[in-house]
């Protein structure tokens, strides 16, 4: 199943709500699943359905990346979310969020060994046999590495979506983030990608703190990411990019600029 083009598009949030619905060009966004009540979902997300938007439920909690089956009840509302509001897909974490029954509370890399590829890929399969529509995995962003790699990231994402068949959600700012923090050029990573399986990506801002760079969200999206955005699209342009924000959201002009930026990077039709 092909991803439909998405355009440019913006993570709805409670606080933005207005903002959001009040983009009569938009054509994307994201919600988080675990916000969404599949039978009751919020009515500004039914209008932006039936308006035609496409609305990708993202998940944060499957830990996809843990050693344990993930919880069929986790995929159960995942699955239901995107039926709930005609998805054309879904999307979920390259990372795991608990393990032995603690939960984190955050999202930890997974380790670039063969065994952790082998399990991440049983639960990509497993979350795969009950939705109904494809599964996108984002890499996060990570402030460390585990030791003992075996493979480099992009050698490691590139089998993960050959045995799984998976669409990959590739978060711009992410990239940025991990090869500031490793001391790495970003184009690197670009370079060893399938760029063709990419579904859809993200855009964020963050901010140094400590010597290391933090993939915050509430900051605005640095010129790096967006100069990252056209050297990607000139190798492979996505379907979309999506802005996310979380936090210290600034005024509705801003927040449209951003967009703009985002589209003037891309060379996709800008929202209004």
């Amino acid at each position: 199943m092909p991803v439909p083009e998405l355009g440019v598009g913006i993570g709805w949030r409670p606080e933005i709500t207005g903002f959001v619905a009040a983009l009569p060009g938009l054509r994307f966004t994201e919600v988080v699943a675990e916000s969404v009540h599949p039978a009751h979902p919020a009515p500004d997300l039914l209008e932006l359905r039936d308006r035609g938007a496409a609305i990708v439920p993202h998940g944060v909690k499957l830990s996809l990346g843990g050693a344990e089956p993930v919880a069929a009840e986790r995929v159960a509302h995942l699955a239901a979310c995107a039926q709930a509001l005609g998805a054309p897909l879904v999307s979920e974490h390259v990372a795991f969020v608990r393990a032995g029954g603690i939960e984190a509370g955050h999202l930890l890399p997974v380790p670039r060994t063969r065994a952790a590829l082998d399990a991440l890929t049983a639960n990509v399969r497993r979350t795969q046999a009950e939705l109904p529509v494809p599964l996108a995995v984002e890499p996060i962003a990570t402030l460390f590495d585990w030791p003992g790699a075996e493979y480099t990231e992009g050698d490691f994402l590139t089998e993960l979506l050959e045995r799984t068949g998976a669409l990959l959600l590739l978060d711009v700012a992410n990239v940025h983030a991990n090869a500031r923090n490793r001391g790495e050029d970003p184009l690197d990573l670009l370079d060893r990608l399938p760029l063709e399986r990419v579904a859809y990506c993200h855009v964020a801002g963050g901010s140094q703190e400590g010597g290391r760079y933090h993939d915050t969200h509430a900051a605005p999206v640095p010129p790096e990411v967006l100069e990252l955005i056209t050297e990607l699209c000139a190798r492979h342009r996505p379907p979309g990019f999506l802005l996310e924000r979380d936090g210290r959201y600034p005024p509705v002009a801003d927040l449209q600029a951003e967009l703009d930026a985002i589209a003037a990077a891309s060379g996709l039709r800008p929202v209004t």
